[in-house]
């Protein structure tokens, strides 16, 4: 599909994005806001006890951010009108039932226009506690194909996983969706398995949730390796803060890290932003 349908699709779509404040979802709201202005609205899910707050928190954590000073250029004195026409902070978290968002009138709202939800909601931190990954990468998963089967014109939704719900394993790996049986592995057998930490564990697990309950909805699981900075767009080299492989290039380019015991012949699983 080339980019010109992509615009086409996107044109008067009313999306939901969840974990709005992380890496990924953040470039997602750019990137449509810039190359589809004709976007109808984004909701933008974020954890907040009111709306106050999270507007707060959008334009400090999201909007506020270098990442949107191209789209800021571009639209000039009329920066913030666009964004207010465009984008809506949505109260909320992904552990709870309807996201979080306690007024039947808003709920109402998001089941009658959302059309798109992207669910990026995570928590990456390798040795999470499990009750926290788990509330999040496992349980939030089902949360949000909750709210999903209640929205009348639901024509996706697309779930951000990570490459490494296959595992540690050597060789081809086919694109399997995972059974319910897989749920009975211990830490230690899913050590054993291929799943070395909480994050990606809990991730499986909601990929799992995901296929069994999913029913007739249209899902797409999107699977990213390692992300990393900006490579094009809106500018080259963006990033938030250190992540997993970023320390270790940051280390190098700035000296203090001046030789590394790699195999030169293995191929890095990194992905730029866009």
């Amino acid at each position: 599909m080339g980019l010109d349908c992509i615009l086409g699709y996107l044109e008067n779509k009313t999306i939901l994005i969840t974990g709005a404040t992380g890496f990924l979802a953040m470039v997602f709201v750019e990137k449509i806001l810039r190359v589809q202005p004709n976007v109808k609205k984004l909701y933008l899910l974020i954890r907040a006890s009111d709306a106050k707050l999270a507007t707060q928190r959008m334009h400090d954590e999201i909007i506020g951010k270098e990442l949107f000073r191209v789209l800021r250029e571009k639209w000039g004195a009329d920066f913030d009108s666009f964004i207010s026409e465009k984008v809506v902070a949505l109260p909320g978290d992904v552990t709870f039932e309807n996201l979080g968002v306690k007024e039947p009138s808003l709920i109402e709202e998001l089941c009658n226009e959302i059309q798109i939800i992207l669910n990026s909601a995570a928590t990456t931190n390798f040795d999470e506690r499990y009750d926290i990954s788990l509330a999040v990468n496992t349980f939030g998963v089902l949360q949000v194909l909750g709210l999903a089967k209640k929205c009348l014109k639901l024509e996706m939704l697309l779930h951000v996983s990570t490459a490494y719900v296959c595992g540690e394993r050597a060789g081809l790996l086919l694109e399997d969706s995972y059974s319910m049986d897989q749920m009975d592995f211990g830490i230690e057998r899913a050590r054993l398995y291929g799943w070395p930490n909480t994050y990606v564990f809990t991730k499986a697990m909601g990929e799992i949730f995901l296929q069994r309950s999913k029913g007739n909805l249209p899902v797409v699981i999107v699977r990213p390796t390692i992300v990393t900075s900006t490579h094009k767009e809106p500018f080259p080299g963006w990033i938030q803060g250190f992540r997993t492989i970023d320390s270790v290039i940051a280390g190098y380019c700035k000296g203090k890290l001046s030789c590394l015991l790699v195999d030169p012949m293995t191929i890095l699983d990194m992905y730029n932003g866009k």
